[in-house]
């Protein structure tokens, strides 16, 4: 967190080593919780881990959000939350609603409010109804007298329209009167505690307290999502261990304000992947800065490949292929693990519906002889191209035996013929007759 000191850093603890047999293999089992239904999504419970996004677009223009939610859907999301900050925005949501399901996106929408979403859901009660989850940051939900009001106004509104509620703190938005009452009781101990520790513990209570006063209020505790977003790593980790520990509400994921680029991919992955091995988390945003051109959905993939490479889900055919080395001097290699890594992951919308079980499916493409034919044997289909020196033929291994060896200039192309005869032959819905 921010103003945090070295002093005030997580400390180190040297650990035993224990005997291998005795360090579990796979995540800890999912920690038990409600389950949560937005729309037709399951989040918590049994449910697998839920993958969402979020527009950046301009709510009011319909046809712009429309356009992104359905590439967001397309792309993997299964939750898709906008801002609703102005009346227009308001307006706009069941027509945007309505566009989607004229092109047959069907994915969840979530309004995400701040300072003013009584009024807008008072004002714009089509909005209310055709959202599928609303998101309600206790920090900036309302000042002083009127924040518990309009809090409870927003509940009421999830209440009458039989709506789901994420309550999401942010360290940005931390509540300040909650945070201050902490710092003055903690000042009165007789041993203080840390002035960090104290403002996670803010954090912490700002979203338990919140949903508690939702229950209070009369909005089931299967209707309640929690988060409590900061941008560090380290404090994260501890806010959500707490959060695990002190509810048994689904917990959203994410880092926020994670980064452009691979810092924020990093620090994405850093902090949910230790989440995510304890069993603690029911969905998960990768909250990615675009790069200038970057498409947005690049935060969706990012988030499928973690719970997938984690072993928690599966989205795509995984492609594993060699970083390359001396012996690799030809960039074949890398430009067959790309072009399959996209064959794949264009496939997948259709054989999502006509070839299930292909996502399980395991690529290799490596570019020697050294581990080539070893790792080809492992994966479903693999294939070891020629490295420097090596005869120009790439042998092709199908689950682990080999089965042809190709050459040539059309390599590619035949490669990407074996990978959709197998998908057809091994996952393929038998035809009639």
């Amino acid at each position: 967190m921010a103003g945090m000191t070295a002093s005030s850093a997580p400390h180190r603890h040297a650990v035993a080593a224990a005997p291998l047999s005795d360090w579990a293999y796979g995540p800890a089992p999912r920690r038990p919780t409600r389950q949560v239904r937005v729309g037709g999504v399951a989040v918590g419970g049994d449910a697998p881990v839920v993958v969402q996004s979020m527009t950046n677009t301009d709510t009011a223009d319909v046809a712009a959000t429309a356009k992104q939610v359905a590439e967001l859907w397309r792309a993997g999301s299964e939750l898709v939350r906008v801002t609703v900050n102005t009346p227009e925005a308001a307006a706009a949501v069941p027509r945007i609603v309505e566009r989607l399901a004229m092109m047959g996106v069907e994915v969840p929408i979530i309004g995400d409010f701040h300072y003013n979403g009584h009024q807008l859901l008072a004002k714009e009660p089509a909005c209310a109804e055709a959202l599928a989850k609303y998101r309600i940051n206790p920090g900036n939900v309302g000042f002083g007298k009127k924040k518990d009001l309009q809090f409870a106004q927003l509940i009421e509104f999830a209440i009458r329209y039989g709506k789901p509620v994420r309550i999401g703190a942010n360290w940005g938005s931390l509540d300040q009167a909650l945070a201050a009452q902490l710092m003055d009781e903690n000042h009165r101990l007789p041993e203080p505690k840390d002035a960090a520790e104290v403002l996670r513990e803010a954090l912490i209570r700002s979203a338990l307290d919140s949903a508690q006063r939702a229950v209070e209020l009369g909005l089931p505790p299967e209707r309640i999502i929690l988060s409590a977003k900061v941008s560090g790593v380290q404090e994260l980790i501890a806010v959500y261990r707490s959060l695990a520990m002190r509810s048994q509400f689904p917990l959203h994921l994410g880092l926020t304000e994670a980064g452009i680029g691979s810092k924020g991919i990093v620090a994405s992955a850093a902090a949910l992947a230790v989440l995510l091995q304890e069993g603690i988390g029911d969905t998960i945003r990768i909250s990615l800065t675009p790069e200038p051109g970057q498409a947005r959905t690049t935060e969706v993939v990012v988030a499928q490949e973690l719970l997938q490479t984690m072993g928690l889900r599966a989205f795509t055919p995984m492609v594993t292929a060699c970083p390359g080395c001396g012996r690799t001097t030809s960039t074949f290699f890398q430009e067959l693990a790309k072009t399959v890594q996209e064959h794949v992951r264009a496939k997948m919308p259709e054989w999502k519906i006509t070839h299930p079980g292909a996502e399980n499916l395991t690529l290799a493409v490596m570019g020697c002889v050294v581990n080539g034919p070893g790792e080809s044997r492992h994966a479903n289909i693999g294939i070891s191209l020629p490295g420097t020196g090596e005869a120009p033929a790439a042998p092709v291994f199908v689950d682990g035996e080999k089965t042809v060896t190709l050459r040539g200039d059309d390599i590619a192309r035949e490669f990407l013929a074996i990978i959709d005869d197998y998908v057809e032959r091994r996952y393929g819905r038998a035809q009639p007759g």
